[in-house]
């Protein structure tokens, strides 16, 4: 199919990452890339490939997961949004496409992107209603020194120490927009934008602010890590469950033909 037959779409994405063995696709294994790659080349009568502007692992959740695809031509925004939702399973659901430029790439023209992470204070949280989509940590901790542990990431740092593996052909180094700290109905939440995230980066940052927090570790290894201090490690990193890809940014004008906004807000009483 020539170039001048098709249209490149962004899709919004919302899913559960509970029963998906992460986004990029594998065989015999059922994952979001996968089974929305699945659904799109069905409706449009060829194989089709869909880039995110980034991978999830199994069991982390979006609700602002950004994608592309080239569709024929006739394919309007909202018709492909209509056939998805009523072909997909429950636990997978797209928001809004949008018509974009046919050289966009969702992962390298990406601006910045926010994920937001649930942890659960209070013993309701290990709930089989909440617990799938936060971590039931089930106590109290320090709400001070949450805070300052959020506001010592943001800024530009190396993040190598808070990675599983790193990225060697982009390096290290990631521009925190903002990170704080918020209420939920069950305990607190991280909310983090940044122009780029490693590997696992925000369940690292998690699991050692959740420990300065519970006073475990003092808070100057929050630095202490960025700096690359000597004989410093993170603490486990907190579990997959609570975290949220909420939102991907790009450039303004990107978007040519919107039907729906990107990425709303998740509500404080959601997951």
């Amino acid at each position: 199919m020539e170039a001048a037959d098709t249209i490149r779409l962004l899709l919004t994405v919302h899913y559960d990452g509970a029963a998906f063995h992460g986004w990029q696709a594998q065989p015999g294994l059922r994952t979001v890339q996968g089974e929305l790659q699945k659904v799109l080349s069905r409706l449009a009568d060829a194989p089709r490939t869909l880039l995110g502007s980034g991978r999830t692992d199994a069991g982390v959740h979006a609700t602002g997961q950004a994608a592309t695809v080239d569709m024929p031509a006739h394919w309007t925004p909202l018709g492909l949004r209509t056939s998805l939702n009523a072909m997909l399973a429950g636990d997978l659901w797209v928001e809004s496409v949008h018509a974009v430029p046919a050289d966009l790439h969702p992962r390298y023209d990406a601006v910045a992107r926010t994920y937001t992470y649930d942890v659960g204070l209070l013993p309701r949280a290990a709930s089989p209603f909440h617990n799938r989509w936060c971590w039931p940590l089930g106590e109290p901790v320090d709400r001070a020194l949450l805070a300052a542990a959020a506001d010592v990431v943001a800024g530009r740092h190396s993040f190598e120490a808070y990675a599983k593996t790193g990225q060697p052909e982009r390096g290290d180094r990631c521009l925190v927009h903002a990170a704080g700290w918020t209420e939920w109905s069950l305990g607190a939440r991280l909310t983090i934008t940044a122009d780029r995230f490693l590997h696992h980066m925000v369940r690292y940052l998690v699991g050692t602010m959740i420990d300065v927090a519970r006073r475990r570790r003092p808070l100057d290894d929050v630095a202490g890590l960025l700096e690359g201090r000597r004989g410093l490690t993170t603490s486990p990193p907190a579990p997959p469950e609570g975290l949220f890809l909420t939102r991907v940014e790009y450039p303004e004008g990107v978007l040519l033909g919107p039907d729906a906004t990107l990425a709303p807000e998740r509500s404080a009483t959601t997951a």
